[in-house]
């Protein structure tokens, strides 16, 4: 894990436009930093399962009007998209044996082309996709011909630095309450959480007035954290970074360095081990949150100077930053389950599909699979595609045996290629 003064790690390589590259080289970081805090020698921890608390359910007031689209923004994608499936968070498990354990199957090709700064994609039960971006503040729709349309321009974001439109997640509508898009972004003085009622259908999504869910999350030009889902338990989870403060990932009360858990109107969720919005503490930058078929929780975390980490998240654990940094051994804090050197990492989206952990890694430039989740066999993890998308944000479950990821080469660190940020797809098959 890193100091303040530093990004997220993810500077990039200049290559020549429009080249996939075949092979990896490490980099130097975008400034130098220093390690604050040695760490000792790595061990292993117990897999502790999360204990799951049963579903609130929420009743608020539906919001009237409707956030005007902006005009449509047409790309060619080089292959058209499938139509998506639903994909929510799983249910409680039913199953008798562990998944089958996946990975990529034959090539890579492009549903959509021509995003700015994405940073999270939302697919939704009724088949539409949305995605965000960082600095526009848009919610953007990928249409079924992989051409892009603005849904909403999301008022009050404020982007700079790491900063701006975040994370998406989805809320079906009950019947008392519309269907809700909630997203994570940096306003003028705080990281926040709104609430938007979606409107439309697929080829014509929009969003509501947003509701504020949370506000008063730390804010800083780096480590904002921004991931956001919905768990099995019907509860909102968050990632809040530690906004440069590392001694407050410490503290229990604060929102910062912490992964939270709320209602779905923003309120601390029932059976949180302090009482508050804390479900975890002592993190650095968390932007990847995933759930595997046994209903345990996991977490993609940014490093500093040494390991980027894989968790596995139990309530009211302590995590270690910014006291100590992967594996340290000691008994104070619970160790990642796997850890990798900053160069080969810097995670941020995460996805379980079958029994194997997909992470998006930005400086890395790889996506890496990690299997298996839940069959109690020591983990390994796989690198794909190393230097030839570039750097990648966010991974998702698609359709018919896919597997979703977003490249982010125009954030300001990497080295735009022709039609750059794409939306991926590639075949799913078991090993």
């Amino acid at each position: 894990m890193r100091n303040a003064a530093c990004t997220e790690r993810e500077a990039g390589r200049p290559r020549e436009p429009g080249r996939l590259r075949t092979h990896d080289h490490p980099r130097t970081h975008d400034h130098p930093r220093t390690h604050d805090h040695p760490r000792t020698h790595t061990a292993t921890r117990a897999a502790v399962r999360a204990a799951m608390v049963t579903t609130a359910a929420a009743l608020c007031l539906a919001l009237a009007g409707c956030l005007a689209p902006a005009p449509e923004r047409s790309t060619l994608p080089s292959t058209p998209p499938g139509t998506p499936t639903p994909s929510m968070p799983p249910a409680t498990p039913t199953h008798t044996g562990p998944p089958p354990v996946l990975q990529p199957s034959g090539g890579v090709e492009v549903v959509a082309q021509g995003l700015q700064a994405p940073w999270s994609i939302l697919r939704l039960p009724s088949g539409g996709v949305l995605v965000s971006e960082r600095d526009t503040a848009n919610v953007v729709e990928v249409l079924g011909d992989g051409s892009l349309r603005v849904a909403a321009t999301v008022p009050g974001v404020v982007p700079g630095g790491e900063g701006g439109l975040l994370g998406l997640a989805f809320l079906l509508g009950n019947g008392e309450r519309p269907a809700y898009v909630y997203t994570y972004f940096t306003a003028a003085s705080d990281n926040r959480i709104v609430r938007m009622p979606l409107t439309g259908a697929p080829g014509s999504l929009g969003l509501g007035a947003p509701e504020d869910v949370l506000t008063g999350i730390p804010k800083a030009g780096n480590h904002n954290g921004g991931r956001i889902a919905f768990g099995p338990d019907g509860f909102l989870y968050a990632t809040a970074g530690d906004a440069g403060n590392s001694a407050a990932a410490q503290d229990p009360n604060s929102l910062s360095g912490k992964i939270l858990r709320m209602t779905p109107t923003g309120r601390p969720a029932p059976g949180n081990p302090f009482g508050n919005y804390t479900w975890s503490f002592g993190h650095r930058n968390s932007q990847g949150l995933a759930w595997d078929a046994a209903g345990e929780m996991w977490a993609a975390e940014f490093g500093q100077n040494t390991w980027d980490e894989l968790n596995r998240i139990t309530p009211g654990a302590n995590y270690g930053w910014p006291l100590v940094e992967g594996q340290a051994g000691d008994p104070r804090f619970v160790d990642p389950v796997m850890q990798w050197s900053t160069a080969e990492a810097s995670p941020s989206g995460l996805a379980i599909v079958g029994d194997t952990l997909f992470l998006a890694a930005l400086r890395g430039e790889r996506l890496w699979s990690i299997a298996p989740a839940t069959s109690g066999a020591a983990l390994s993890s796989t690198p794909w595609f190393v230097g030839e998308l570039g750097r990648l944000r966010d991974v998702t479950a698609g359709p018919d045996g896919e597997l979703w990821f977003i490249g982010n080469n125009t954030d300001g660190r990497g080295v735009p290629s022709p039609g750059d940020d794409k939306l991926f797809r590639v075949r799913l098959a078991p090993t």
